[in-house]
């Protein structure tokens, strides 16, 4: 595990946690706004901060447009044309979509299929604010349309098209950890050294504090305002995916937004998952693989692939920990700690 990824992992004090945040007045800028179905935070070390300002307005314009691009509830999005005419006939892509696609394709062959974006088939079925869920036989002719093989890449005309009909993608999995990746280079080729750029659930932190590393706390999947864990972090991004984002329960039964592609229903043997990785897009992609992979899969997954760490939640709230953070690490169970 790199030095320089992970300065150390252990479960923290509140207060050091607090005390790590701590910057110099002035020079920290911190800014957020609505976008990507979440909020977007951008916040840098800056001694020029008419400098600084502008490059947060940069790094978020380049959000706003990749979700202009990708959002599959904008019908004007690529995303959607992708979704309304690629059953028919192959559809141009951009070079963004290209590399996001082909990105999120590497992760379901390497799943067998765990990572689905053509999972939206069926995830489009259900309404989390309204509280509904397809019934039996609708969802198993939309899991019919779920099969990331029948995405079809033509690398060479950089185009894609649809195997089958009924099929739709969504990007939710792998979009935002793209765009966070997008923002943080931005802020790099400005002359940023310092920074973190969080959309919802997945972050990535540029550099660190100056002489420690930035804290970041790992929600409580059951309690809100507590952490599961804090750990210190520098030069890498981190995603959780949890079964409490989007969800609502009915009849003893947690309905959520992170859906298993082979049954087009919630993943429900774990609560989170925190993947640690150099690179948001992986990072988010990986978190949602794991959390529908399960546990022993899952940490299977992560062990095997260098450089990538997992802290997971499982049904019972127990923590678990891959091989390299369970190595720097004697915690076996929630710190529970204020936000």
């Amino acid at each position: 595990m790199s030095v320089s990824r992970i300065i150390h992992f252990s479960l923290v004090l509140l207060l050091g946690f607090a005390q790590a945040a701590v910057v110099s007045a002035g020079q920290w800028l911190e800014a957020a706004r609505p976008m990507m179905g979440t909020e977007v935070r951008v916040e840098l070390w800056a001694g020029d901060t008419a400098r600084g300002r502008a490059l947060q307005d940069a790094a978020f314009e380049e959000v706003a447009r990749l979700d202009r691009m990708m959002n599959p509830m904008n019908t004007g999005s690529a995303l959607s044309w992708i979704n309304r005419e690629a059953g028919n006939s192959p559809v141009p892509l951009s070079a963004e979509l290209f590399e996001v696609l082909q990105r999120a394709l590497h992760y379901s062959r390497l799943s067998g299929g765990a990572f689905d974006v053509s999972f939206a088939s069926a995830g489009r079925l259900y309404d989390y604010r309204g509280e509904t869920a397809p019934d039996a036989d609708l969802l198993e002719q939309a899991r019919a349309s779920i099969d990331y093989r029948d995405i079809l890449i033509d690398p060479e005309a950089s185009t894609v098209r649809f195997g089958q009909p009924g099929m739709a993608l969504d990007l939710g999995g792998i979009a935002k950890g793209y765009a966070v990746d997008r923002a943080i280079e931005i802020l790099s080729r400005g002359g940023i050294r310092s920074a973190v750029v969080s959309a919802g659930g997945d972050s990535r932190i540029l550099g660190d504090l100056g002489d420690r590393p930035r804290m970041i706390g790992i929600r409580h999947p059951r309690r809100e305002g507590e952490f599961a864990a804090v750990i210190p972090l520098a030069d890498t991004a981190i995603s959780t995916s949890g079964d409490y984002e989007r969800f609502f329960i009915r009849d003893g039964v947690r309905y959520h937004h992170i859906l298993d592609p082979a049954t087009g229903k919630s993943a429900d043997t774990l609560q989170s998952v925190s993947i640690i990785a150099p690179r948001a897009v992986d990072s988010d992609a990986l978190s949602t693989t794991v959390f529908v992979l399960g546990l022993e899969p899952g940490l299977a997954l992560v062990n095997s692939l260098p450089g990538i760490d997992a802290v997971i939640v499982d049904s019972n709230g127990k923590l678990h920990y891959s091989e390299d953070l369970l190595l720097n690490t004697t915690a076996v169970s929630y710190t529970h700690l204020r936000a």
